[in-house]
């Protein structure tokens, strides 16, 4: 878990010049934070005018939609609280699906946006620009915790709570509010050197481990689901343990990719759409379930009915339960695994590896007999392309979605709130986060089209994220779902650019390729210093689903 720790430390007397965007700047910088994504705008021009004289990089996107899926990888990578500075009424909207993202998916964004002056802020309509009837009460219901500001001597304490509370599990983004004649009047408070934040640890009561622990020593078929909750605690060491010591199978779902070595002899895999590994699951007698709510794309769009006892670990109160009976544990993934690791027996299963392989075998089997070579080896041309370090994120897309099931290990897409254009700028993010590596961006041509003005935050940042653009001529699956649902379609398909000339008038490299030459066309985009384009012209399909059955 990311945490600042530090006592508190202010100068002597104020620095000329100062205004309150200083102090917000003063203590983001006391709370570590080194990078800063937004938007400019007029409300907000007291935190930019801030920032300018500050040691913070700011990474300026040019839709703020964009600038919270960047800041959402951003905190992903470096698990610590990625600042999101926002201006008042249209500009702060424009992110809301961004944070939705954030929130479903619990990545830490501290969201810091402007207000209408003082005088207005209160519901009345005064007319000011960007007015809001009450712009906090938008985000409420979005946002993990919401700090309003109404005057300067507030703005550290309300900023070190919103840090401490997206960075306390679960993580989450968060709101700050401040208005703008606060932002822009000169600051009495002397400078703030530094501040004090504590993100809380969430341990399991003991009571609880140790009924959950004689669950699974006792058991004949346990079983462990493994969530995304998994992968935010780093709890991968403290999962192959458990697993290990007690033989069970593990599954990792769409948002737990990587949380649980692929090839492992007890490794399910991810594939979850399908149903033997559903059926596989509904007979474990003991069912783990580890930083999951068991939601739609964890249970076979809610067709799982398991037979067996869940114990269902938890960082997210509100997931406790929320679709199933369980032992419910509240707790942060990796401090519950470790003290499972601690309590449990070993139990012996000589049979539970050929169990495993015959049920990814019957997966194969089903797989293969729907003739979808091409699907299957372009996801095989961009796995081998990949450098073993570059991460990859993903847009909504069907490339995506076999991803989901398919990719042999950790991925990042939007699939917690599933809305269009996330891959592209939050690969942008990642590649803030750590330069020291490619990073890959896919996307279908409908997503594409909601982050195209990125190509311009890449160039002038020179990131090194390279963009596939898988353009089929429209919205692929939603072309499918009204094709197998209506026998036609609607709305599905679209009028797109010449993506590479388009890239290409960015000054970014872009190449049209073929499924033939994808793997190298992809590996040279890589290796090649600063951003690139590989655009795949492919109609691509997806594997049955079995639950409509």
């Amino acid at each position: 878990m990311t945490s600042t720790s530090t006592s508190t430390a202010i100068s002597p007397a104020p620095a000329a010049g100062r205004i309150g965007g200083d102090l917000v700047i003063e203590t983001l910088s006391g709370l570590g934070a080194t990078t800063v994504f937004g938007v400019p705008g007029q409300h907000a021009l007291g935190l930019f005018d801030a920032l300018r004289r500050s040691d913070l990089r700011y990474v300026g996107m040019r839709v703020e939609n964009n600038a919270g899926f960047a800041a959402d990888a951003y905190g992903r990578m470096t698990r610590t609280a990625a600042p999101l500075f926002l201006s008042t009424g249209p500009g702060a909207l424009m992110a809301l699906a961004a944070l939705q993202e954030a929130a479903a998916a619990s990545a830490p964004v501290l969201a810091i946006s402007s207000q209408v002056p003082l005088a207005g802020v209160g519901g009345g309509r005064h007319g000011y620009l960007h007015e809001l009837g009450d712009q906090e009460a938008v985000f409420r219901g979005v946002v993990k915790s919401v700090h309003p500001v109404r005057t300067a001597s507030q703005i550290p304490s309300a900023i070190a709570a919103a840090w401490e509370s997206a960075l306390t599990v679960p993580y989450g983004p968060v709101y700050v509010e401040i208005p703008q004649d606060v932002l822009l009047a000169p600051a009495v408070l002397p400078v703030v050197t530094a501040i004090e934040a504590r993100p809380r640890e969430l341990s399991a009561r003991p009571e609880l481990i140790t009924v959950a622990a004689e669950l699974l020593t006792r058991a004949e078929r346990p079983l462990i689901v493994a969530g995304g909750g998994v992968v935010r605690a780093d709890a991968a060491e403290e999962l192959l343990a458990l697993a290990e010591k007690v033989n069970a199978p593990v599954v990792c779902t769409f948002g737990g990719k990587g949380a649980f070595p692929w090839e492992h002899p007890l490794s399910l895999q991810s594939w979850l759409e399908d149903r033997h590994t559903t059926a596989f699951l509904e007979d474990a007698d003991v069912l783990l379930v580890v930083g999951s709510g068991l939601g739609e794309l964890s249970s076979n769009y809610h067709t799982f009915a398991p037979r067996g006892r869940v114990v269902q670990v938890e960082a997210d109160a509100g997931k406790l339960e929320s679709n199933h009976p369980a032992l419910g544990i509240h707790a942060d993934a990796r401090l519950t695994l470790e003290a499972l690791v601690a309590a449990v027996d070993e139990r012996p299963d000589d049979d539970v590896a050929d169990r495993v392989g015959a049920i990814l075998t019957a997966v194969r089997e089903r797989i293969d007999s729907q003739e979808l070579d091409l699907e299957q080896q372009v996801l095989a041309s961009v796995r081998a392309a990949l450098p073993p370090r570059a991460p990859s994120f993903w847009d909504m897309t069907i490339l995506a979605y076999w991803a989901w099931s398919a990719w042999p290990g950790a991925l990042h897409s939007a699939q917690g709130a599933g809305g269009l254009g996330y891959g592209f700028p939050a690969a942008l993010g990642a590649a803030v986060a750590d330069p020291t590596t490619p990073v890959l961006a896919v996307s279908g041509d409908g997503g594409a089209l909601y982050s195209i003005a990125e190509l311009a935050t890449a160039k002038q940042q020179a990131l090194d994220v390279t963009w596939l653009i898988v353009d089929d001529g429209g919205y692929g699956i939603l072309r499918e779902y009204m094709n197998g649902t209506f026998g036609e379609t609607e709305g599905t398909e679209l009028t797109r650019p010449d993506f590479v000339a388009l890239a290409e008038s960015f000054a970014v490299p872009a190449v049209r390729s073929s499924p033939e030459n994808l793997r190298d066309d992809l590996a040279a985009a890589l290796a090649a210093p600063g951003p690139s384009v590989v655009v795949l012209p492919a109609l691509l399909r997806m594997f049955a689903p079995t639950h409509l059955a």
